[in-house]
């Protein structure tokens, strides 16, 4: 008898009248406000505009859902194009299947092409998004607790994952929680990200390194746990070397470009800080306006007739005291 393990959801969609409420599209688009939201604030606090995280976002998000499908009908075609399957169903996002290879690549597309038409270096905004990426990672990886797939080898550990579904191929039991070990190793590395930004000021995309290189590290140790159907390349699992050249890649990058530009980005977005310049100049010009009515009211004060009081009662006794003398 099993006496502690995490439960899995009977059904991953609920149904508002005809309208599917499916919990694996609640989780990525509950990431990407996510993202967006911590991606702004950083983007603000680097000298730039608000609302331009959200303005670029717009352009790299639709390229990442696609780039990640992609990737996934790809790597795993025989799912959507052998015998007895349907290609109808590779479009069908909301079931699950979503490569994070495929939706960083062409959300990057995204974003450059965002960043190119508001003349904003691609670095700069790709180490503003970093930890917002992570984050939002972690909360889409509770999409495959929804739909109970992506799990680990069998196990008797208390916080092992029951699987009810018999679906796909699958066997009821349980499993290592490979999504719940993901989605906290990607909350470890947001954390870090903003750790390393804040002590050491990445800039020139030594942030978005840092991120893509220890994400690689985890995904590495999860990915060889897992016991889904997948290609291997000398007995390791096709992702397993995806993540191994691309963290090669990150720490590469990092290692030269903190030679070639060590530093930050004085400037991450033309027009922002004249624009804030110029409401420090807007408000102190209004300041020197005020004080210079301020002193001219101060130099016309005593021409308010007290002046010709005085003199009118000066001449009143003058008359007076010669009308006294007379007498």
């Amino acid at each position: 008898m099993e006496l502690a393990y995490i439960p899995s959801p009977s059904r991953g969609v609920l149904y508002l009248g005809p309208i599917p409420l499916r919990g694996y599209a609640f989780c990525i688009i509950i990431g990407v406000f996510v993202a967006v939201w911590l991606g702004n604030r950083r983007w603000i606090a680097r000298g730039g505009r608000a609302g331009t995280v959200a303005d670029i976002a717009v352009w790299a998000v639709p390229f990442g859902l696609v780039g990640g499908r992609l990737y996934h009908v790809i790597t795993d075609y025989e799912l959507y194009f052998s015998e007895g399957r349907d290609w109808v169903d590779a479009f069908k996002i909301w079931e699950g299947g979503l490569g994070i290879w495929g939706a960083i690549a062409l959300g990057a597309l995204g974003a450059w092409i965002g960043c190119r038409r508001r003349g904003i270096p691609m670095p700069a905004y790709a180490d503003a998004v970093a930890p917002g990426i992570a984050f939002a990672q972690a909360i889409g990886r509770w999409g495959n607790w929804f739909n109970q797939e992506l799990y680990g080898r069998e196990t008797d550990l208390p916080w092992a994952l029951r699987i009810t579904s018999s679906a796909d191929g699958r066997v009821p039991g349980f499993y290592h929680p490979t999504f719940l070990y993901e989605s906290l190793w990607c909350v470890g590395v947001a954390l870090l990200v903003i750790w390393a930004d804040r002590r050491f000021k990445l800039g020139h995309g030594r942030a978005f390194a840092l991120y893509v290189a220890a994400y690689c590290a985890g995904r590495f140790w999860i990915e060889y746990m897992r016991v889904d159907d997948a290609h291997h390349i000398l007995g390791l699992r096709l992702n397993n070397w995806t993540a191994l050249v691309v963290f090669l890649l990150a720490v590469v990058y990092m290692v030269l470009s903190a030679k070639k530009r060590p530093g930050r980005e004085a400037v991450v977005e033309p027009g922002a800080a004249e624009d804030a310049t110029g409401t420090e100049t807007t408000e102190a010009d209004g300041d020197k306006d005020g004080g210079a009515k301020t002193e001219g009211k101060a130099e016309t004060e005593p021409d308010d007739g007290t002046e010709d009081a005085v003199a009118a009662g000066a001449g009143e006794t003058r008359d007076e005291a010669e009308s006294a003398k007379k007498s």
